[in-house]
């Protein structure tokens, strides 16, 4: 037996799902970070007892366990090449105290879920970090992260009310019980009375107290937060606001509980350009008395890169950038009337300041995003123009505020005499905390010896402006080496014996945090080699993780990516990645495209899995998918037909199905099951009165699947239309059209590329060479066709074909006109990937509103993984994808569902056993004629 079929068979004792493939291991190797460790196993927990059993079994075989829950650590601390334990999965656990003024988390929740969940109690968490999109509370909480709004004042250490614990003994403690400090003492002896002598060692030391306090007067998540000392004198209380920024290696953080902040959602905002750095470092102090609640630093570099946004305010655009600064300020306030009041006051401090030019504070939804989308893409425009190859590092340090201007300067130095072209720095500039951003080449020993250099500068150069060298990413890997430097020996000292007391055989995340090589930011770096230029850009941060369907049943786009670049760098393990990566990453993508509205440099790693489907058709299937195209009309029938026999014998068609999928690839057979539902009618017939408004394109999912009840959306918005009056045309040939979304998503290009020719030939005539508008009433297929230039040479027809959903065009053109009868009491509305990437989510909801009195969109929405008939070739995708959300409607039933797209309603219906109908369908039943409008032309 060897010491790997050990191991896996003693975790199996302790915890339920232990993954070994080499396509796991290499799949969870990488983090954010510039590190890579691939583990020697991956387990995933589902309850404290099973973490205090791991860790017990732990001590007991001596081996080296690291926590990772988003994985989007910087630093390096997510990574291990001993086990790996992923509490994303089941430490879900949400609780609101107080009516909202605390609330109880655990570790996989995701920060904006959670602010979304307290949004009804008009609060939030007081942590803030950039990454709110996918980073969890336990990474939160283990990095002490703060951000762009809460400074010291409102990070987890200061919003602490109590945590549960589980130490590397096993032990497990709720801080929260008045008996908690008695049961520390009483369970882990050795721990608490070793906290209580280290607290007077601390207290008793001017020199330790002068200097933690100076060091965490700033953002500080270097070494550990050794203020604890002098903040608290209970060893129980030391030890909870020490977990916080331990990084996972003090013991596991199963639960806390945060004191939450109001949330202030009237907001002013401008961006202030200065001379230089020192200019708008000057400002700061009358900003902060102005009121600002957000003050973010754009040096001279920062600003050339937002000049290149075409969102940027002229104030930017038009700057001829010499050494100029730029800070965007913000005022929130919890009504507009007291914004009204601190934007009377703020306004004389703005027209005092050296500004460069005038910069008036706005209030618009629309500008004062575009103001903010240029300080957050910063980081996607420098990542995503790095040479292909390279590594993007993004670093933080905090110092004081008053040697900011120098400290920009220095790092400005350092970036041209090391040659990292394109490096910028921005930041929080009211903490005196700023990030900057530099690509490096870790394969290539001379640009190592580049970094090695720089890093070591850098470290002068900051601790010389006595600042701290971590101010929000963590210690990681990459500042160990410098924590005694920045700390001194005697407070070194002092966590050496922190580790030692409450992890006694090194247990927890070896090398974080304390380590004795000088080289540790050196080694296990991660080479990024050119694989597919699809993804090549990709700088896996895991933002695309939350929003991918397939994250809790296979790979997500990360891993896809990752396990690619795994391949590429070592022949051996791309065998074994090979043998299960059809399955775990290519079959099982729902290629909706959700990904890339996460990602900082919108990557859509769909485009890659159908990529590489379409490499596995032979030249005979991609034929045969183009005749399918050309053939559509005839085909399609032919399946609506074939559906509605199956309604009448389903037994018979399941076996069927069933049995093909043993001998076919299941990812051309679909799973019969009796959710499918039989087919529908046929299409509207083609006409065209005289003077149409709109060209309507109908689509082919209601023929092929047919609605729950009614004639479908289809017939729905023809009826719409009509009762406001408006003239619709359906052009000729419209049985033959399809939006080209069934070829493209399984890889047919030659099917995908004659449709698009067949429907742009269709539409040309019938569009009046563009002039009308082509209404489409399913939002997957609005946008597919939007994507045919992707298909066909530029012969100028195609930009000029204009194709809007049915829903945005009702709610922008028909609802102003209708009357609405008696409305349902409440609707549960599921959008779907589709309208997302339309950006017609506010337009699906105001049709439903019309509908409801009460609307409600899960808090756990996501794209239901049908995607299509990838449901039906995989029904434990849509199960996995839609788990959370479905529990939550059968959790708070509503009298109506509805959604916009068919197959997403079947998806949606099977997943939750409520009926979701298309919401035009729904408009069109408690609609009634406008009699203000004459419905005959």
């Amino acid at each position: 037996m060897t010491a790997t079929t050990t191991l896996i068979e003693s975790l199996r004792q302790v915890v339920g799902e232990v993954r070994h493939r080499p396509i796991d291991l290499a799949a969870h190797a990488n983090d954010a970070s510039h590190y890579l460790l691939q583990p020697q196993a991956v387990v995933v927990p589902d309850s404290t007892a099973e973490i205090a059993a791991l860790l017990q079994l732990g001590v007991r075989d001596r081996l080296h366990l690291t926590f990772r829950s988003g994985g989007t650590s910087l630093s390096g601390q997510g990574v291990s090449d001993g086990v790996l334990v992923d509490t994303r999965r089941f430490f879900r656990g949400f609780e609101v105290l107080d009516d909202g003024r605390a609330v109880r988390l655990q570790p996989g929740l995701i920060v904006n879920e959670v602010n979304a969940r307290l949004a009804p109690y008009g609060r939030k968490i007081g942590p803030d970090p950039a990454s709110s999109a996918a980073c969890t509370i336990g990474g939160v909480v283990a990095n002490n992260s703060s951000g762009m709004s809460c400074g010291t004042e409102f990070n987890t250490y200061s919003t602490l009310r109590s945590l549960t614990f589980v130490l590397a003994s096993g032990t497990v403690i709720d801080t929260g019980r008045p008996d908690a400090d008695d049961e520390l003492r009483h369970r882990e002896p050795e721990l608490y009375e070793g906290l209580d002598r280290l607290r007077r060692r601390v207290t008793g030391n001017a020199h330790s107290v002068e200097r933690l306090r100076h060091l965490f007067s700033m953002k500080n998540t270097m070494g550990y937060g050794l203020n604890s000392f002098l903040d608290f004198t209970r060893p129980i209380d030391v030890l909870a606001h020490l977990l916080v920024g331990s990084e996972g290696t003090l013991g596991f953080v199963a639960d806390v509980v945060l004191e939450t902040l109001p949330v202030l959602p009237h907001a002013a905002t401008s961006m202030l350009v200065f001379a230089n750095t020192s200019d708008a470092t000057d400002a700061l102090p009358a900003l902060l008395d102005a009121g600002a609640k957000t003050l973010e630093l754009l040096d001279a570099r920062a600003l050339v890169v937002a000049q290149s946004d075409p969102r940027a305010p002229s104030t930017v655009k038009d700057l001829a950038v010499d050494g100029h600064a730029g800070l965007l300020v913000e005022f929130q306030t919890a009504t507009a009337e007291e914004l009204d009041g601190v934007q009377a006051d703020a306004e004389p401090v703005l027209a005092q300041l050296p500004l460069t030019r005038d910069a008036g504070l706005t209030r618009e939804p629309t500008a004062r995003a575009s103001l903010w989308a240029l300080r957050k893409g910063l980081y996607t425009a420098v990542a995503a123009a790095r040479p292909s190859g390279t590594t993007a590092l993004l670093e933080d340090i905090s110092v004081p505020v008053r040697t900011l201007p120098s400290t920009c300067d220095g790092l400005t130095e350092l970036f041209d005499r090391h040659g990292y072209e394109g490096s910028v720095i921005f930041g929080h500039a009211k903490d005196g905390n700023v990030h900057f951003l530099v690509n490096e080449r870790f394969d290539d020993p001379r640009e190592l010896e580049r970094y090695r250099v720089f890093t070591d500068e850098m470290v002068d150069l900051v601790l010389a402006q006595d600042g701290t060298l971590k101010a929000e990413h963590g210690t990681g890997r990459i500042m160990t080496p410098f924590v005694r430097r920045q700390y001194g020996d005697e407070l070194y000292g002092v966590m050496q014996e922190v580790k030692r007391l409450a992890d006694p055989t090194g247990l927890l995340n070896p090398g974080i945090i304390l380590s004795d090589r000088a080289d540790a930011h050196l080694t296990d770096l991660k080479t990024v080699p050119t694989v597919d230029p699809e993804v090549d850009a990709c700088v896996e941060c895991g933002y695309c993780e939350p929003v991918c369907p397939s994250r809790r049943v296979t790979t997500t786009p990360r891993q896809r990516i990752v396990l690619r670049r795994a391949a590429a760098k070592d022949p051996a393990l791309a065998a074994e990645i090979e043998r299960d990566y059809a399955y775990e990453a290519v079959d099982t993508c729902a290629a909706d495209g959700m990904c890339a509205t996460a990602c900082p440099v919108r990557i859509n790693t769909g485009d890659l899995m159908k990529r590489l489907r379409s490499e596995r058709h032979s030249d005979r299937a991609q034929q045969a998918g183009r005749v399918v195209a050309e053939h559509w009309q005839g085909v399609s029938g032919t399946a609506r037909v074939a559906l509605k026999l199956a309604a009448t014998v389903p037994g018979l068609t399941a076996a069927a199905s069933a049995a093909a999928r043993k001998v076919l690839p299941t990812d051309l057979v679909p799973l019969y099951s009796r959710e499918v539902p039989p087919g529908g009618d046929t299409r509207p017939d083609p006409t065209y009165p005289a003077n149409p408004d709109v060209v309507f394109f109908p689509t082919c999912l209601h023929q092929v699947f047919a609605p729950e009840s009614g004639d479908g959306s289809a017939h729905a918005f023809l009826r719409l239309a009509e009762r406001v009056g408006l003239v619709v045309a359906v052009p000729e040939g419209i049985g033959q059209m399809c939006c080209g979304v069934p070829w493209e998503s399984k890889g047919f290009t030659d099917g995908s590329r004659a449709m698009a020719a067949g429907v742009v030939d269709g539409l040309w005539g019938s569009t009046q060479q563009g002039r009308l508008p082509v209404v489409v009433d399913a939002s997957s297929c609005t946008h597919g066709l939007e994507g045919l230039a992707k298909l066909l040479p530029d012969d100028g027809r195609v930009p000029a074909l204009r194709f809007v959903d049915a829903v945005s065009f009702t709610a922008q053109e028909i609802l102003p006109k209708l009357a609405v009868g008696t409305r349902a009491s409440s609707l549960t509305l599921h959008p779907t990937c589709s309208t997302t990437h339309l950006g017609i989510g506010d337009d699906l909801r105001l049709l439903a509103e019309a509908v409801a009195d009460e609307v409600v969109v899960p808090k756990a929405w996501g794209c239901c993984g049908y995607a299509g008939d990838r449901g039906m070739l995989h029904p434990e995708l849509t199960e996995a994808a839609t788990a959370e959300q479905a529990a939550e409607v059968r959790a708070h039933p509503t009298e109506l569902y509805a959604s916009c797209n068919r197959t997403c309603e079947m998806g949606i219906s099977r997943a939750t056993g409520q009926t979701y109908r298309h919401v035009l369908e729904l408009l069109d039943e408690v609609a009634v004629p406008y009699a203000g409008v004459n419905t005959t032309r």
